[in-house]
């Protein structure tokens, strides 16, 4: 395997392990702690979930300077994949995290809102998300 077939595994499978520890865990956890009120348990997931994003953009970035520099023969299931996950971040990034951030603020702000399909939305990609991540390292591992 090269180098850049192992740095693309290893991006992949670090990014799948890092959204599946906040998404899957973490977001819900937190508001089984002794003294978290929903206020408090909102403003933490606005700040993880943003800083998640940010760690995801980077991560993205590291892995297409991988597969459009240096990853020879792509095959067109990689380049489908590769797409869904760009796809998926666009729209939880420019989409759902500003509206659920809106959401949050007025809670914390000690208004009330209405329900809302975002959560379900946003969790349902990050299934996605997380399924084509270790389908990447699968595709990856697979070529060496």
């Amino acid at each position: 395997m090269n180098r850049a077939g192992f740095w693309s595994i290893a991006i992949v499978l670090f990014w799948a392990g890092f959204v599946s520890s906040i998404s899957f865990m973490e977001a819900w956890l937190k508001f089984q702690a002794p003294g978290v009120t929903l206020p408090v348990g909102l403003s933490i997931g606005k700040m993880i979930f943003n800083a998640l994003n940010r760690v995801e953009w980077f991560l993205l970035i590291g892995y297409s300077v991988l597969f459009f520099g240096f990853i020879k023969n792509k095959s067109r299931v990689i380049n489908t994949v590769s797409l869904v996950l760009l796809g998926t971040l666009i729209v939880q990034t420019f989409f759902l995290l500003p509206r659920l951030s809106e959401r949050a603020d007025i809670i914390i702000n000690g208004g009330e809102v209405g329900k809302s399909f975002l959560h379900i939305y946003f969790g349902s990609l990050e299934i996605v998300k997380v399924a084509g991540l270790l389908y990447l390292g699968y595709l990856f591992y697979r070529r060496r």
